[in-house]
């Protein structure tokens, strides 16, 4: 018997069905990926509804939306590099390597946001190096014949086209867009976000120490040491939007989503990369005032009275409540509560964001929790939910959360997909679709739900340690990025004797959670049915 959410969710999850649904998952991201070289190559995006390849707005600059992100340099294909060798597609991953080098070039009249032409393309731009250069080659044989690190040289030369946005910043914290042929545009405002300038150091620490050359690694950790040195006495907090020349915080609302969301995994990943113990000492602060401050709803997920646990948005200085909505980004918070071993936390958020995209088959970019209804009603094929999902299979191996990753690839089938590709959701309730498939749904959202499916992916398998940037990219975690040569330059002249070996983290920083899901709980849900049912009943779905 049991109720209705139990017969649902929990028991075994046939073999049959998984492996279905993996295919399903590799489907999804071929018919894209072909569509975008059919249809859209050598452009950026794909227009999913009119099957054409878009590039930067030229006609109208302040178009940021496109232009932040288009920098007229293939930016789908390079995104797509690492989900072509995760899914074990030798062929094509050599073939669109080869595409990159005999393509691409970052000399462009392009005015490009430095954050997201980092985690799109520098990051994927290393990680394809990565992958080509492991001497394991743990996904089959991903090598290129007579590769001369030329993915590495271009990572290089977008890096460099990047650093104008350090100079001539008062505090070090960088401007938010560059020009990649003229350096900082002369009209630029000194008005940056918090995730946009703090979260640069996974893919410039990567590079540094590739290179032997600091300098990149220098200028991205000055900025995140900048930020926080900025944070509230009081709370210690930080804010969303920040001036760069006076310190002075222009957006003072302090969330887990969009402005601040990848500054805190960024925290806690550079230091599961390089292990400086300063990155950690900051996450751990981090995490406490978030814990301290945002959170709402009662103590524990899964007992007790009360509302269920919610991240809230408060204003920096006083911690108290800005708005009622939370946005869509923030569903990839309880993966990395995950990373922390903040499982119990992580499950009762993520079910949360699941109601949610239940209640709409999708999760729009803003919902408010009080009207319970959507502020922000499109969704561009964000990835945040599936990697959430992912990740807490991994921690709990519970079949509930394969079930999760069946219900959001059966919705983006039946109300994303379209001629040729995936379209962004113009309105989560009416299904209208818009006329664009952002880069990250092939570089993220079809990888995540093929990890999530693919029990046997040598991700899971091979017995090396992977790691997954904010763009899903994947990066080996390897000796070779702990050791850093130039310890006696960095800002606040780090020491040896601030390395902590890989094994400390757990000493150091697992609480007792991660050990509290017990076998005996695999196959029953994460989360007691009742706290379901509360769950879904503040979303409006009962």
């Amino acid at each position: 018997g049991g109720d209705e959410y139990e017969r649902r969710y929990s028991g075994a999850f046939p073999p049959q069905l998984r492996a279905r649904l993996r295919d399903a998952a590799r489907g999804m991201f071929v018919f894209g990926y072909d569509s975008y070289m059919e249809h859209a190559f050598p452009r950026d995006e794909l227009d999913p509804l009119h099957c054409r390849g878009r590039g930067p707005d030229r006609r109208d600059p302040s178009n940021l939306n496109i232009n932040d992100v288009l920098g007229n340099y293939s930016l789908t294909l390079i995104d797509a590099l690492d989900t072509l060798a995760v899914m074990g597609n030798s062929s094509e991953f050599q073939k669109a390597v080869k595409l990159v080098i005999d393509t691409v070039s970052f000399d462009k009249d392009s005015t490009v946001q430095v954050f997201e032409a980092t985690i799109r393309v520098l990051g994927s731009l290393l990680s394809a190096h990565i992958i080509i250069t492991d001497t394991k080659q743990p996904f089959g044989d991903m090598t290129i014949k007579d590769y001369d690190n030329e993915l590495l040289h271009l990572a290089h030369d977008l890096a460099v086209r990047l650093l104008p946005a350090f100079e001539n910043t008062k505090t070090g914290i960088p401007y938010p867009r560059v020009n990649l042929k003229k350096g900082v545009p002369p009209d630029s405002h000194n008005e940056t976000c918090t995730a946009g300038a703090g979260s640069l150091l996974v893919e410039f620490g990567i590079l540094s120490r590739l290179l032997g050359d600091s300098t990149f690694e220098w200028v991205a950790r000055r900025a995140v040491k900048a930020l926080w040195s900025l944070r509230s006495n009081n709370t210690g907090l930080l804010g969303n939007v920040v001036n760069i020349q006076t310190g002075h915080w222009v957006g003072k609302q302090s969330g887990l989503g969009a402005g601040s969301d990848s500054f805190y995994e960024y925290l806690l990943k550079s230091y599961i990369l390089f292990g400086e113990k300063e990155d950690l000492e900051m996450f751990n602060a981090a995490y406490q005032n978030i814990q301290n401050h945002l959170r709402r709803g009662r103590e524990a997920c899964n007992e007790g009275e009360g509302d269920p646990p919610l991240y809230v948005n408060v204003n920096m200085y006083t911690g108290q409540l800005m708005n009622t909505w939370i946005d869509s980004l923030q569903a990839f918070f309880p993966g990395l509560q995950v990373l922390i071993g903040d499982v119990e936390d992580a499950i009762c958020l993520h079910a949360f964001y699941y109601a949610i995209w239940k209640r709409y088959g999708a999760l729009p970019e803003r919902y408010n929790w009080q009207l319970q209804a959507p502020d922000v009603p499109f969704y561009p094929l964000r990835p945040e939910l599936v990697e959430s999902t992912y990740l807490l299979y991994q921690a709990t191996k519970n079949p509930f959360y394969l079930h999760v990753g069946m219900d959001i690839l059966q919705s983006l089938e039946k109300y994303t997909k379209a001629k040729c590709g995936y379209a962004t959701l113009h309105h989560v309730v009416e299904k209208t679709k818009e006329d664009r498939m952002e880069s990250f749904f092939l570089s993220e959202t079809c990888k995540y739900l093929y990890l999530l499916f693919d029990e046997e992916n040598p991700v899971h398998k091979s017995g090396n340690k992977f790691m997954f940037t904010t763009e899903g990219h994947i990066v080996s975690v390897d000796e070779r990025f702990r050791s850093s040569l130039w310890e006696d330059i960095l800002p606040g002249g780090g020491d040896s004797a601030h390395k902590t070996k890989p094994t400390e983290l757990k000493a150091a920083n697992f609480s007792s959670n991660c050990n509290r899901v017990p076998d005996e709980r695999r196959y029953l849900l994460p989360l007691k049915s009742n706290y379901m049912r509360q769950i879904d009943r503040m979303v409006g779905l009962i």
